[in-house]
């Protein structure tokens, strides 16, 4: 039989005892056990707690002393989250939980992000909130794989409305701990970025390539939360090489698009990993479809995707910074990387002929590129389109070489 899962229930006991005790009353109904985390910092739980607050506030290299001296309750709840954070790792890590599910409102799910972030992928984790979904959280806060319900009715007290949003997550992130199917190194693991198969074409030839050469390929689609799963991967050093040929969230980045974070394009050079890139869409910025243009990227030619996400296409000087924004980032890199310009575009909408094509504008970002390739690059010019089978074949050419002479590790 298999062993009951173990999820840790973490909250303000001193305020939401009762909600928090009805989560693990409803784990234990469902087979499953509970370690209960408080991160109160001014009252005290009705019984104790596995993790204490002092705990939590120690492992945030504080105290709850500290915390209230502050006379702050942002300050006093930044040291519980980053304890929080550290105390969840720390059991994850030990074995003796199996996910876990966080209960709050503003400051709670501010707290709840800390600690979600601070586990892997392929963790469960859980925020039960009564701002989820809400624009208060910006992209590069929320976990790559977090699951989130708002918590209707649920500011104060126990009711049947908050009920039915408690006991759902209660039995999510347990169902999630005893189906969830951990990543598994077996392989060594690319990971790859891109923007769907219609505008970026490469994938459906590199991946089976790659796997044919014995390794794992994980494409990740750059549209904002896609990048932070990408780049929290990158900066544990899961990847044995990335492929990151879609960094236009660069591009949303710099022009108030759907951003992956500042950090994006930065973690696989922090941890090591070798690098192939080139600058798939980087041309556009991704907006909410939905809403109007917003006013930065108005009065240029714009792509509709779908009624939730559209593009607008940069003018010649903005590709200029892009540009030097990438070149910036690789520079920062501590393991070899390879720049792929294909002087021909580098996005399905921007060949001759295309609704997107600016010619003017693709010369002013290559010849940025060139000028402004780091040193510890190889910059590598390619007169074809990103989406020609030319692209491909020097992908896999360089990758080969990589792998001959020990850059990229071909086994575990």
């Amino acid at each position: 039989m298999t062993a009951a899962k173990t999820i840790l229930v973490a909250g303000t006991y001193d305020t939401k005892d009762d909600e928090l005790l009805y989560l693990a009353e409803v784990i234990h109904g469902q087979g499953g056990k509970v370690l209960s985390m408080d991160v109160s910092v001014l009252g005290d739980p009705s019984r104790p707690t596995d993790v204490s607050k002092h705990q939590v506030a120690e492992a945030g290299g504080s105290s709850i002393e500290a915390a209230i001296a502050s006379g702050d309750e942002n300050t006093a709840m930044q040291i519980m989250g980053t304890g929080a954070a550290a105390k969840a790792l720390e059991l994850y890590c030990a074995g003796r939980i199996d996910g876990v599910i966080v209960l709050g409102g503003t400051m709670g799910t501010d707290l709840a992000l800390d600690l979600c972030a601070a586990l892997p992928v392929g963790a469960p984790k859980y925020v039960v909130s009564t701002v989820a979904f809400s624009p208060l959280m910006p992209p590069e806060r929320i976990p790559a794989d977090v699951q989130m319900i708002l918590w209707a009715g649920g500011l104060f007290g126990l009711n049947s409305i908050c009920k039915a949003s408690l006991s759902q997550a209660a039995g999510a992130v347990l169902g999630a701990a005893r189906a969830v199917e951990a990543p598994r190194r077996q392989r060594p693991l690319i990971g790859m970025t891109s923007f769907g198969k219609t505008v970026l074409r490469y994938m459906v030839t590199l991946k089976p390539a790659l796997e044919a050469r014995g390794f794992e390929v994980a494409v990740f689609h750059a549209t904002g939360m896609g990048g932070r799963a990408f780049e929290s991967l990158a900066g544990e050093g899961a990847f044995a090489a990335v492929m990151d040929f879609a960094p236009q969230e660069v591009s949303n980045h710099l022009f108030g698009g759907l951003s992956a974070g500042a950090d994006r394009m930065t973690n696989a050079g922090g941890s090591g990993t070798p690098q192939l890139v080139a600058p798939g869409c980087y041309d556009l910025v991704d907006f909410i479809g939905w809403q109007a243009v917003p006013p930065q990227l108005s009065g240029r030619p714009t792509h509709a995707h779908n009624r939730l996400l559209s593009s607008a296409v940069l003018e010649a000087e903005e590709r200029r910074s892009v540009a030097r924004a990438i070149c910036g980032k690789l520079e920062q890199a501590e393991a070899p990387v390879t720049l792929l310009l294909p002087n021909q575009g580098c996005n399905e909408w921007d060949r001759p002929g295309g609704d997107l094509h600016d010619s003017a504008g693709l010369a002013a970002f290559c010849d940025e590129m060139r000028s402004s390739s780091p040193a510890n690059a190889d910059l590598v010019e390619l007169d074809c389109h990103i989406n020609d089978a030319e692209f491909c074949e020097k992908v896999l050419e360089i990758f080969d070489r990589w792998v001959a002479s020990g850059v990229v590790q071909a086994h575990l």
